[in-house]
């Protein structure tokens, strides 16, 4: 999807200056019409223009755990029987993060001059997304507001919770790579040279393990800038490769395939489409808008076009089963579940145990995960140590045999 910029009157007249991310221009236009608002202008932002803004602005991001904790706190007082406009008022004082602070000041003002809260929530799709919308208009549709924010509340402390897994089970083989790499860099850097210029002193042919690591040695001081620039430009151009439908693809298919980790993704991917669907789904959000904003929300190119699939199916009357089969990435007990939620009328609740299946099983993998990695981490060591020993001491036995002769 591509950011544009719009100007736009809303029904006060007053001029809106933001930044919307749709699929078109007149995407953008539509989804302005609905908000009230009359475009002016509407110009895609391009990458180059937006550079230092992109870069300056992560700094200002709002995460998953802000948003967890705004839409927990929102939920307790709209149970309460607070009014809305209090209830922001509110958690704009107790904001911590500034860009969060600024995203509730623009709501509320957009409330006091007429809005409904997902208007002025869709107007910063960086902090609410598409699926926090659509929960939230059907909370406003339903008159059950708090309900809608106590379901989002509970999928954002389930995201947030799932990354604090992976990022504490993952900290100690980061924390290891990241020292053998320093440990390379040191050894090839400060111990190499010096013996280096001891067998400069000699005639005699280096062995191969030595040459190597002189000349990465040779590399590293003389063209460090090389190696950057390179490396910037690889990371650039890679990034531009998987923006395009092809790249994306085949990056989202490796890393399905990756060992350990592939397995990981897609269980995570499934459970999020699950928990989204069910929730959506109690909700009272139709079953096309819930494909729809599951296929969105999964992250990998490659879950989504199943998810299409199903969708495409049910717009034609047909269950769900039988795409879920068809694509092969899901278990027979899933299926099973599915189909008896989709024969009984409790979709919802059936989808929330098929969450609750792959939950278990992304617990079980996140908590096996640093002793799948050991071994690796060991072997790929071990290998580096070998290397760096062959590479220096070699040439110590080969001058003893040349003080010999």
């Amino acid at each position: 999807m591509q950011s544009y910029r719009y100007k736009a009157r809303d029904n006060f007249g007053k001029l809106v200056d933001n930044i919307m991310t749709a699929d078109s221009e007149l995407a953008v236009a539509k989804k302005l019409n609905q908000l009230g608002y009359i475009p002016i202008s509407i110009h895609p932002i391009h990458e180059n223009n937006e550079f230092f803004a992109r870069l300056f602005g992560r700094f200002g991001n709002v995460s998953i755990g802000d948003i967890a904790m705004f839409t927990r706190q929102f939920s307790a007082l709209q149970k309460a029987g607070i009014p809305i406009r209090v209830s922001l008022n509110a958690l704009r004082e107790q904001a911590t993060n500034k860009t969060l602070k600024r995203t509730i000041d623009s709501v509320i003002k957009d409330i006091e001059a007429g809005m409904l809260l997902s208007g002025a929530m869709a107007k910063h799709p960086k902090v609410f997304s598409e699926l926090y919308i659509n929960m939230i208009t059907a909370g406003e549709a339903s008159g059950l507001l708090d309900e809608a924010l106590d379901r989002l509340a509970v999928l954002s402390e389930h995201d947030e919770s799932i990354r604090l897994k992976i990022k504490a089970a993952t900290r100690y083989p980061v924390i290891v790579v990241i020292a053998i790499v320093l440990g390379f860099l040191v050894l090839t850097t400060m111990v190499v040279p010096r013996f280096a210029k001891i067998y400069s002193q000699f005639t005699v042919q280096l062995p191969f393990p030595t040459r190597v690591l002189i000349g990465i040695n040779y590399a590293v001081t003389k063209f460090w800038w090389l190696i950057i620039l390179l490396g910037g430009i690889f990371a650039y151009l890679f990034k531009r490769v998987i923006k395009t439908d092809s790249g994306r693809i085949w990056w989202d298919t490796i890393k399905l395939k990756v060992p350990i980790f592939g397995p990981l993704v897609l269980k995570l991917t499934m459970s999020r489409f699950a928990r989204i669907s069910g929730t959506l789904l109690k909700a009272g959000v139709p079953i096309l808008n819930v494909l729809d904003l599951s296929t969105k929300a999964t992250g990998n190119v490659v879950v989504s076009r199943v998810i299409e699939n199903i969708r495409v199916n049910v717009s034609e009357g047909k269950g769900m089963t039988e795409p879920m089969k068809i694509s092969g990435m899901f278990p027979p007990v899933v299926i099973q579940m599915v189909s008896v939620g989709e024969s009984t009328g409790k979709l919802d609740e059936l989808l929330m145990h098929v969450s609750n299946y792959y939950d278990s099983q992304v617990d079980y993998t996140i908590s096996n995960l640093t002793t799948l990695i050991e071994p690796i981490l060991i072997f790929v060591l071990g290998c580096i140590v070998l290397f760096m020993a062959l590479g220096i001491f070699l040439p110590v036995w080969n001058l003893m045999n040349v003080f010999k002769r």
